[in-house]
């Protein structure tokens, strides 16, 4: 067990609990920056996939995780992301100007819609925010001297300082757009957190009844947090959009926000890693899925005729997880990890279930 000396009041504030922890991100950082040295485009192009992902999982975090919002739509903030940036580039913004202000359109349409949906709960919010993923969707095919219609728009070639930033003609520089954003939001996110507005999101997440009594405004609470959360889902869309390339609202489904669902949920509620766990198993198992199909035609078994085979797989993944590992990815890992830290002294229900609960989480 590592035991942290403290000799200062800095220390308890630190992003970073001990200079190993320190040491691990910058490593990780490293060798994320030099990826396009070791692997093919093939690799690297899944690499950017999984970082879009990741960035999306963690605009879903913040209203899921952390402040306890259930939403199936935030499929619709990707595509108003998506569609921002590329407008407002075919008007002749440069990317830095456009892709910040696709964020900031994003979040003010989703703080603007959370005002009244946030007063609900559960399964009726869930509901609300799907209702509000079938608007967006109509609104897509209405606007269409902007968003193309049924038909579709290109994503401008991104282009900063004279460097090109294209997926198809400069896959690495896009990577490294891609690892830099998803690095700057990561580091905002984390301190995030740690701030009071973070921790106001706990508390209205843990008991709203308790986040009044303390003096948190939760309707405002909820409501920032839902604007937070659609920002940036939509810069995580605006990326997306330029990763594919050419897009229409067909793009943005339901299962998109099922499977960002699944990011979050999978990966570990409540921690900002799990948002990379679930994003790194939502981009492998397709391609597991695709290696094992042509291993088993290797050997006579056809499996290209199964339809919904990926949704079977994830749905069978998620009721594992939630029957087994509600903490998801990241909590078996903590739970790993603490194991080994207090061996030999732990015990088989170290970490059993309490069936329990706080009498002040009663809405009465």
């Amino acid at each position: 067990m590592r035991v942290v000396f403290k000799t200062s009041y800095d220390r308890d504030i630190d992003l970073h609990e001990h200079g190993r922890s320190r040491a691990r991100i910058a490593v990780l950082l490293a060798i994320m920056i030099v990826l396009p040295f070791l692997v093919g485009d093939y690799y690297l192009a899944e690499a950017t996939n999984t970082l879009i992902w990741a960035l999306a999982g963690m605009g879903l975090m913040v209203a899921v995780g952390h402040t306890g919002q259930v939403s199936l739509g935030h499929a619709a903030f990707l595509a108003i992301g998506a569609y921002a940036d590329s407008a407002l580039m075919n008007t002749g913004l440069p990317f830095l100007v456009s892709f910040p202000l696709a964020g900031l359109v994003t979040g003010l349409f989703g703080a603007l819609i959370a005002v009244p949906a946030v007063r609900m709960s559960g399964i009726y919010l869930a509901i609300a925010t799907l209702a509000v993923f079938v608007i967006v969707e109509e609104l897509v095919i209405m606007l269409e001297p902007i968003t193309g219609g049924v038909g579709g728009i290109m994503a401008p070639s991104i282009s900063i300082l004279g460097l090109t930033f294209d997926r198809y003609a400069a896959l690495d520089h896009f990577y490294w757009l891609c690892l830099a954003v998803v690095a700057l939001v990561t580091w905002g996110y984390a301190n995030l957190m740690r701030s009071p507005t973070g921790r106001s999101f706990l508390a209205v997440r843990d008991s709203e009844v308790s986040a009044r009594a303390l003096g948190i405004n939760v309707t405002r609470t909820r409501a920032l947090a839902f604007g937070l959360s659609s920002g940036v889902t939509g810069l995580a869309g605006a990326l997306m959009g330029h990763y594919i390339g050419f897009f229409n609202y067909e793009l943005f489904s339901i299962f998109i926000s099922i499977n960002l669902l699944l990011v979050v949920t999978i990966g570990g509620l409540g921690f900002i890693q799990g948002a990379f766990l679930g994003a790194i198993l939502i981009t492998a198992v397709p391609q597991l899925i695709a290696i094992l199909r042509d291993n088993l035609v290797a050997v006579g078994v056809d499996l290209s005729g199964v339809p919904g085979l990926d949704t079977m797989i994830f749905s069978l993944i998620l009721i594992c997880f939630i029957i087994y590992e509600p903490t998801g990815l990241y909590g078996r890992w903590l739970k790993i990890r603490t194991w080994f830290e207090v061996f030999p002294l732990a015990r088989r229900d170290m970490f059993r279930r309490q069936k329990s609960y706080l009498k002040t989480e009663r809405m009465k």
